[in-house]
């Protein structure tokens, strides 16, 4: 189970995704994590065995919140949790994230992602690491510093070489290094 740190910022740029925010939620977030975990599977909310596994934290207004985002490996009685977020209102102050962000933070961003600038990965050392330090350097050398760290950050927590490489496709343009290299060198014919 995980908890990530975000700020309300990053909510505005959740635009399309949704899920359940608690506000008010002091002391130990893991145990709230935990707790509402327990409470879900309790009543009937959350399905075959499943759980909220990585959530995310952020201030509004001087209080704590989380976010319980509604992913594809989640199985929710959505119905179940509507009613539930309705009974517990008075404790939890449950809101859906398509609510709060638009009625408390002045609604979605519509930030275009930058473009995803050419790398040449396809030939080269097919080392994970080789690979990722070409396509860091890549989206830097476009100005993409942030989208670099990022990029690194989700690779380094991947579960696998395929997965690795999915993530790197989705900042960069993988393109073939021989095609390059092809192009860089001059035509040589020979006359006869």
């Amino acid at each position: 189970m995980s908890i990530e740190q975000i700020t309300t910022e990053d909510l505005r740029k959740m635009k399309g995704k949704d899920g359940l925010i608690l506000q008010g939620c002091g002391g130990d977030l893991r145990e709230w994590q935990r707790g509402i975990n327990k409470m879900l599977t309790e009543a009937g909310i959350l399905l075959e065995g499943t759980n909220f596994d990585h959530i995310f934290t952020f201030e509004h207004d001087g209080v704590t919140c989380l976010l319980f985002p509604f992913e594809e490996e989640v199985k929710l009685s959505i119905g179940r949790l509507a009613v539930w977020r309705i009974q517990t209102h008075d404790t939890f102050y449950g809101k859906w994230l398509s609510d709060f962000v638009p009625n408390y933070l002045g609604g979605f961003t519509k930030e275009q992602a930058p473009e995803k600038p050419d790398c040449a990965l396809i030939g080269r050392n097919g080392n994970i690491f080789n690979l990722l330090g070409i396509a860091s350097r890549t989206l830097r050398e476009h100005g993409q510093g942030d989208q670099a760290e990022e990029m690194k950050k989700r690779i380094l927590g991947s579960g696998s070489y395929e997965e690795a490489l999915n993530i790197m496709g989705e900042y960069v343009n993988i393109t073939d290094s021989r095609t390059e290299k092809d192009h860089s060198q001059p035509s040589h014919r020979s006359r006869r």
